[in-house]
C-alpha cells in the first residue's frame, strides 16, 4: 500500500507527544506495581477545566436556532469583532474583522495550512523552497514544511543572544553555506517560545520586522504563548504592535492555552490583509466552519471580567509550580544554574552529564521513576543535551517528582 501515498508523507514522524503517550501506556501497568504511577511533565497543554463562565455558555447556546448548522471558515462575525476588540484592549492592534482576521481550527491546523499556501512544493533538495524556523522551536514546525514539499532552516536560540538572534548573522551563515536567499519565503518566530519560555523584547521584534521587510520575507509569529506570563512589566507583545508588521506579517492565537481549551480547538490568524484573503481560499476548500456554540462561547470569554481572572490565576498557579520546582531541582538535586523563564509552564534543563543523550536520560527517567518529560532533540538541533518539563500538574505532584528523582538517584551530577 506505500506505494499510493506520497513522499512528504512517508518521511513525516509520528508527533512526539503521541509518540511518548503511547510508551507511557504500555509501562504504566508496571510502574504502578513498583508504586511509580506515571506523572506527565510532558504535557503542553493545562490540565484545568476552562473558565466556568465558557463552559456555562456553552450549554446555554446548544439550543439556539441555527446553532448546529454549517458556519463559515471565516468565522461567525461576533466572533471576528470580538477578536478585534480583545487585540485592541490587549495590544492596542487595530484590526478590521473583515479583512483582517480568520478563524482557525486551533492554530496548529491554521499554521500548517497557511504553509501550504506559501510553498511551491518540490521533491528535489536544491529546489525546495524555505522557511525559517526557531530551533529549539515547536516539534511540529518543520514536519508541517516537509509535508508542503519545502525545507527548514534553523535560527539557532542560543542562552548567549537570551535567545533572540540576530537575523543578520544568520543570514550570513545562510549565505556561506551557499544556500539561494530566493527560495526563502517565511521566517516564523514563537515568543514566548516552546520549549524554551523565552520572550522578546519590543526591540528585537522591531530588528525582526525590519529585517523581514530589508529581504522581502513573509513574518510568521505563533503567539501561543503570549498571555502566560509571570511579570506585568514583561507582558508579551504582539508583533503586530510594531510600526509596519502589519505590511509583512501574520499572526497566530490560540484559545488552547489561556483558557485551558484544548480539546474545543478554535483560534484565529490576523495581520496582513492580503495573506488572510489568500489563506482563506484554501480554507474554503477544507472546511466548513466551527461549530457555532463554541465561537459563541469563546466570543463572549475573550473579553471578560471573568476570562481575564481565569488568565491571571492560572499563571499564579504556574508560577508557583515554577517555584517549588526549580527549588527541588537546584537544592535538592543539584541542578545549579539554569534558565528560569518569564513566561509559559516550561522549563528548558540540561540533562545530566553522565548521559550520552537527552533521549537516555528521559527514558531512564521514565522507566524507573514514572516521570515524563520531552527529550531536547525533538525540538530540534539545538535541543541536544537538554529536555522540557512542563509544569501543569498540581503541586503535589510537582513535589513528588522531586521526591522520587531524589530517591531514585537522579541528581545532576
Amino acid at each position: 500500500m506505500r506505494e499510493f501515498f506520497n513522499d512528504y508523507v512517508q518521511s513525516l514522524e509520528t508527533y512526539i507527544m503521541f509518540r511518548i503517550k503511547e510508551t507511557v501506556t504500555k509501562i504504566t501497568p508496571e510502574l504502578i506495581s513498583k508504586n511509580r504511577a506515571p506523572i506527565a511533565l510532558s504535557m503542553g497543554a493545562p490540565t484545568a477545566n476552562p473558565p466556568q463562565k465558557a463552559i456555562d455558555d456553552l450549554k446555554s447556546v446548544l439550543d439556539e436556532k441555527g446553532v448546529h448548522i454549517y458556519s463559515t471558515p471565516k468565522g461567525e462575525k461576533y466572533l471576528r469583532e470580538a477578536i478585534a476588540k480583545r487585540m485592541k484592549t490587549r495590544f492596542n492592534v487595530e484590526l478590521n474583522p473583515d479583512e483582517e482576521i480568520f478563524s482557525l481550527i486551533g492554530s496548529k491546523e491554521g499554521l500548517a495550512n497557511f504553509i501550504r499556501i506559501l510553498i511551491n512544493p518540490s521533491t528535489i533538495d536544491s529546489e525546495k523552497e524555505i522557511i525559517w524556523v526557531p530551533d529549539p522551536g515547536y516539534a511540529s514546525y518543520k514536519e508541517m514544511i516537509k509535508v508542503s514539499g519545502g525545507k527548514a532552516y534553523s535560527i539557532p536560540l542560543l542562552p548567549e543572544d537570551k535567545f533572540m538572534p540576530n537575523l543578520d548573522r544568520v543570514y550570513e551563515k545562510f549565505i556561506n553555506e551557499g544556500l539561494n536567499p530566493k527560495k526563502i519565503k517565511a521566517l516564523m518566530i514563537n515568543y514566548p517560545n516552546n520549549p524554551l519560555g523565552a520572550t522578546a523584547t519590543k526591540e528585537y521584534l522591531q530588528h525582526v520586522v525590519e529585517f523581514c521587510k530589508k529581504h522581502h520575507i513573509l513574518l510568521i509569529s505563533d503567539a501561543a504563548y503570549v498571555d502566560m506570563y509571570f511579570k506585568p512589566e514583561l507582558k508579551p507583545m504582539s508583533i503586530l504592535e510594531i510600526d509596519g508588521a502589519k505590511d509583512i506579517a501574520v499572526e497566530f492565537f490560540s484559545f488552547s492555552k489561556p483558557y485551558a481549551m484544548t480539546g474545543w480547538r478554535l483560534g484565529w490568524i490576523c495581520g496582513n490583509s492580503e495573506a488572510v484573503k489568500i489563506f482563506g481560499k484554501l480554507k474554503s476548500t477544507l472546511d466548513s466552519g466551527l461549530f457555532k456554540a463554541l465561537q459563541k462561547a469563546c466570543a463572549e470569554i475573550l473579553n471578560s471580567v471573568e476570562g481575564d481572572k481565569y488568565i491571571e490565576n492560572a499563571n499564579k498557579l504556574f508560577k508557583e509550580n515554577q517555584e517549588i520546582f526549580v527549588k527541588g531541582l537546584r537544592e535538592e538535586l543539584g541542578w545549579g544554574e539554569f534558565n528560569v523563564p518569564d513566561a509559559t509552564f516550561y522549563l528548558w534543563l540540561p540533562i545530566p552529564p553522565r548521559y550520552k543523550s537527552a533521549v537516555e536520560f528521559t527514558d531512564d527517567l521514565m522507566h524507573k521513576s514514572g516521570i515524563i518529560a520531552v527529550p531536547g532533540d525533538a525540538f530540534g538541533e539545538y535541543g541536544k543535551r537538554y529536555f522540557r518539563a512542563s509544569i501543569v500538574c498540581p503541586k503535589e505532584q510537582i513535589l513528588e517528582v522531586i521526591d522520587r528523582m531524589k530517591k531514585d538517584g537522579f541528581t545532576f551530577n
